[in-house]
């Protein structure tokens, strides 16, 4: 199982997930309050206290799809097919968890505009979604390989 390179791209795509979902994705500083954009929502850290001001749970509920979904791709090792399809519906979740992540980061961005004195500082977790979506790709190529491979030793039978 774990000597494919698939079940490698698989198991960074989860972790890059877990990653995604613990750490925040952006911080800003609007006025005087300090917030935080978290895969769940947008959190205000005033008075060293944590408070959710506005909720994305739509990205967050996203995020953990992606999360989970390589994993079950991971262990489904015998099922190439069914690995196949995985990997296309990881894609797509991927695909719409970055489109969520740009969407709230840019609104939040519109939002602290308005005020005196802001900053906007942009994590690393952002690009997650991207990086995850481009070894899905080889994990499915990889699959894809496998499958071929076992149906041509099939033909020498």
């Amino acid at each position: 199982m774990i000597q494919r390179i698939q079940s490698l791209y698989l198991l960074i795509v989860g972790l890059l997930g877990v990653m995604m979902v613990t750490m925040p994705l952006a911080r800003f500083v609007a006025g005087t309050e300090e917030f935080r954009v978290m895969a769940f929502g947008v959190d205000s850290l005033a008075q060293g206290g944590s408070e959710r001001v506005v909720s994305t749970i739509y990205m967050g509920i996203l995020a953990v799809l992606a999360t989970i979904l390589p994993f079950v791709t991971l262990f489904l090792y015998k099922k190439r097919r069914v690995q196949v399809r995985l990997c296309v519906v990881e894609m797509i979740l991927l695909g719409g968890l970055q489109l969520f992540v740009g969407f709230y980061l840019y609104r939040t961005g519109h939002s602290i505009a308005q005020f005196d004195t802001h900053s906007l500082s942009f994590s690393v977790v952002d690009i997650f979604p991207i990086v995850g979506l481009i070894l899905s790709y080889l994990a499915l190529r990889a699959i894809v390989k496998d499958e071929l491979l076992v149906r041509s030793l099939d033909r020498i039978r």
